[in-house]
């Protein structure tokens, strides 16, 4: 199929490499998951910290997401994979994606759970203490469950980032779906077939979770809130 610059497109190398880019596609949804599951589970747990205020954790809960919000994700990357190894500590490029993408995630989780559960009302918890319940138990009956229906939009944005910034584990030669691309292309030259490919793949697999996003947003949204 030759265009006006006389280039010819294949899609039939495409589906050549299919069964390629599918074993990338497991590798990056397999980092993904882990990534998207840890980033949600520390923003949870470390979001409720700061909001409770607890000494010394709440401080060092800042200096991470100061650090790791304020960092390239790229840098952050390099250093797990190239930095920690002369100290001793070295990870293959699957740990190293997992853990990178649940560090950058939780980071920013933190804050957003952080705001949601700051954003509940005050009378909810003090008619809750009111009660008799503890602190910890007006927290999860009362702050937790309407503090996360506030954050959810924020943290499902985060959550479809980590997957989209798991081709970033091309720069440590991970064969994620990105890096599986690149190298058919350096044996191949054929840029615009694969490109074209794992555009497709990555918009149609963000779509689907926008998608699913959108109707847990809808199931758990607040009645009556904004």
């Amino acid at each position: 199929m030759p265009d006006a610059a006389g280039y010819h497109f294949e899609p039939g190398f495409i589906a050549h490499h299919l069964g390629e880019l599918g074993s990338g596609l497991l590798r990056t949804l397999a980092i993904s998951s882990i990534g998207m599951a840890g980033a949600l589970l520390v923003g949870v747990l470390l979001g409720a910290i700061s909001s409770l205020r607890i000494p010394v954790a709440r401080h060092l809960i800042t200096v991470y997401v100061e650090v790791f919000r304020n960092t390239p994700l790229l840098v952050q990357i390099f250093f797990l994979y190239f930095a920690l190894p002369d100290i001793g500590l070295q990870f293959e490029g699957f740990t190293v994606g997992w853990l990178s993408l649940l560090l950058w995630g939780g980071a920013y989780n933190v804050e957003n759970f952080r705001a949601g559960f700051e954003a509940v009302e005050g009378g909810y918890v003090e008619a809750c203490r009111a009660l008799g319940f503890s602190r910890p138990a007006a927290f999860r009956h009362v702050t937790l469950p309407l503090g996360a229906r506030i954050a959810l939009p924020s943290v499902t944005n985060i959550l479809i980032s980590v997957f989209k910034n798991s081709s970033f584990m091309v720069a440590i030669s991970y064969p994620e779906l990105t890096d599986t691309a690149v190298n058919i292309v350096a044996v191949s030259f054929r840029v615009f077939e694969m490109f074209l490919a794992i555009g497709v793949i990555y918009l149609g697999l963000v779509w689907l979770m926008s998608l699913g996003a959108g109707a847990v947003e809808r199931h758990y949204a607040i009645p009556g809130g904004h």
